[in-house]
Formats: structure tokens, C-alpha cells, sequence
């Protein structure tokens, strides 16, 4: 045997140890990526349970709510604020979704799960009122979405099953 033989044989050597772990190197870093992608998900989850808590935790608040939605213009002040205040924190969770599906973190069917969330609300003529004032707090990329979605002109239809007649005719608490 000589050098050159020898060496070919230590280059094979090093391919068949080189390989496996290149194999397993891409499979760890596949992996580190479905659970960053898995973390950030969780952490929109648990983002939008506090942000809803909101609802089941004071009647007070689901009746501004309610209120606001037909209409924010005729909230009192006080209302406006919070409807306001509660709002923001939802369409801000909103923007972080989208910017998350842009990022390929979110799956476009969980995408398309927020859009008709938004779609929905965004159809109240209160919430339409309100993006008008507050529009510019947000990315224009995605007040982009938001305005397409108003473009579209939904009915609102995400309680349209509830009997909401009385709640809006309710005075401010």
C-alpha cells in the first residue's frame, strides 16, 4: 500500500463518519424547529386565553363589549377606553399571528382560523368604527389584511345568535 492509497482510504473514512452526522445534525436542527415553532404557538395560545379572559371574568366588561361592537360612537367615555384598551391587545395578538403565519411558524390552516376569528368581528360595524381611530397603531402590512377583510363587507354574524336587543339598549354601568 502507498500514500496515495492510504489517503483515498482515510477520505472514505472520513465520508462514512461524516455522513451520519450530517444526517443527524439536519435532523436535529428539523427538530429544534417544530418545537420553536410548537413553543411560539403556545405562547400565542396562552396570549389570546388571557386576552378572552376578560369576557368571562366581568359581565360589565361583556356588556361594553357588546355594546361597543353595534357601535363604538355611542360608548361613554369610560367605555370607549376600555373597548378601546381591550381591542388593542386583540388585534396587536391578531398582528403577532399573522406575522407569525408570514413566518411560516404559524400553519396556514391555524391561519386561516384567525382570519375568520377577525373576519367575524371585524364585521360589527363598532369594531370598524373603532379600527378607524386606532388604525395606525399597527404595521401597515397588516392594515392591509384588516382593511381587506372590511372591503370584503361581511354581515355580522358571530352572535347572531344571541338575543343582544336588551344589552344594547343598556346605559353604560
Amino acid at each position: 500500500m502507498n500514500w496515495e492509497m492510504l489517503a483515498a482510504i482515510g477520505q472514505l473514512a472520513a465520508v462514512c463518519v461524516g455522513i451520519p452526522s450530517l444526517i443527524y445534525l439536519a435532523v436535529q436542527i428539523r427538530e429544534q424547529t417544530k418545537e420553536r415553532r410548537q413553543s411560539a404557538v403556545n405562547a400565542l395560545t396562552v396570549q389570546w386565553g388571557e386576552l378572552t379572559k376578560a369576557l368571562h371574568d366581568s359581565g360589565e366588561f361583556c356588556s361594553i363589549f357588546l355594546r361597543g361592537l353595534h357601535s363604538f360612537e355611542d360608548l361613554d367615555v369610560i367605555s370607549k377606553l376600555r373597548f378601546s384598551a381591550f381591542f388593542n391587545r386583540f388585534f396587536k395578538n391578531f398582528q403577532a399571528m399573522y406575522f407569525s403565519h408570514c413566518d411560516g411558524v404559524l400553519t396556514a390552516s391555524s391561519w386561516g382560523e384567525i382570519e375568520r376569528t377577525m373576519t367575524d368581528f371585524i364585521a360589527y360595524p363598532g369594531l370598524q368604527q373603532w379600527w378607524a381611530t386606532r388604525r395606525h397603531w399597527h404595521t401597515e402590512e397588516f392594515a392591509r389584511v384588516v382593511d381587506a377583510i372590511i372591503a370584503k363587507d361581511n354581515k355580522p354574524s358571530a352572535y347572531s345568535a344571541y338575543d343582544l336587543r336588551e344589552i344594547t339598549k343598556q346605559t353604560p354601568p
